[in-house]
């Protein structure tokens, strides 16, 4: 039976050199998947020896498939001796404070209790720093490995390296990355701070949300932002402004946030293919369909949702909140 175990954030300080935590730049300080306190230590992931040594004393948090082993608020963590069967284990890195180690462990075997087991989208708005950075590492970890068995040069098998940040190829040694895919996300606004959202089919009744797209090659963010908005919603935008970044591990993407301004709002309309239906939004209106459920705003958890929370200002915690379960997934 495997016992979860908690955190323990009391241990004396490391003699590993604490690392200065990135600050946000942009003004979304408060994204739910970007504010890890964790050190990757990548210098650590050269030493075998040193990342078994690590390894037995780690917490470590079981994935199976792509779900983790938590409860509603938080990650269930592991002992080294409770892990059995098949599957790769990921180096995640250290407690900047503490010096703590963490581990993912990555199988298909039921090893934990069905009844223990969350997505991220399920838990993510519920949990600490430390464990929404840990669990956002180790799930796109888990699906670059899942998609990379084979050398992309070759077509030979490869094997998990370097505490899993890489896949050699058994055939001809070559190394492969895990990749993260750039898409731009964008706060569209007329002259008169009204704000744009657009409905996709595939997304639950009345979901609304920004306007996102993947960067093509030998395009800029900024050049990105401007073909995304024109193609899905009609309008020529400018004054691109840099509003801050998050990973979104579903299954490899990081999103970059961006708001922008267009002076004519009146060749608005919807593509009919990615967008099916777009509206404008005042404040006032937007507090009121979301009131009455006309809308349905994006989860907790997403850049969209803070985007829409930093246009809105200092009440949009209370004026745009609704029970859960009216957000869907």
């Amino acid at each position: 039976m495997l016992v979860a175990l908690p955190i323990m954030d009391d241990r004396p300080e490391s003699s590993i050199s604490a690392r200065t935590a990135a600050v946000a730049t942009g003004p979304l300080q408060d994204l739910v998947l970007a504010r890890s306190p964790i050190d990757r230590a990548s210098q650590l992931r050269m030493d075998p020896q040193a990342l078994e040594r690590l390894w037995q004393g780690a917490k470590i948090v079981i994935l199976v498939g792509d779900l983790l082993s938590a409860s509603d608020a938080s990650l269930n963590f592991y002992s080294a001796g409770e892990i059995t069967g098949q599957g790769e284990r990921f180096f995640l890195g250290q407690n900047r404070s503490t010096g703590e180690s963490f581990f993912a462990w990555h199988t298909q075997e039921q090893v934990v209790p069905e009844d223990q087991l969350r997505t991220l989208r399920q838990v993510g708005v519920h949990l600490s720093d430390l464990e929404a950075g840990l669990a956002v590492h180790a799930i796109g970890l888990a699906h670059w490995h899942a998609s990379h068995p084979c050398c992309s040069r070759c077509g030979a098998p490869t094997k998990s390296d370097f505490g899993g940040s890489m896949r050699i190829c058994q055939a001809d040694q070559s190394q492969h990355h895990p990749r993260t895919d750039p898409a731009v996300i964008v706060l569209v606004k007329d002259k008169e701070d009204r704000l744009l959202l657009g409905h996709q089919p595939v997304w639950p009744e009345k979901r609304f949300s920004n306007f996102a797209g993947f960067v093509e090659p030998g395009e800029s963010f900024e050049q990105c932002v401007v073909r995304e908005v024109a193609e899905e919603c009609g309008v020529i935008v400018e004054d691109v402004h840099y509003l801050g970044s998050q990973p979104w591990p579903f299954p490899s993407s990081i999103m970059i946030a961006f708001e922008a301004v267009t002076a004519d709002p009146s060749t608005a309309k919807a593509d009919g293919e990615e967008i099916s239906e777009i509206k404008w939004f005042s404040r006032a209106q937007m507090k009121a369909e979301v009131f009455s459920g006309d809308i349905l705003l994006p989860p907790a958890i997403s850049v969209s949702r803070r985007m829409i929370e930093h246009w809105y200002g200092v009440d949009a915690r209370k004026d745009l909140s609704v029970p859960a379960d009216r957000h869907g997934w």
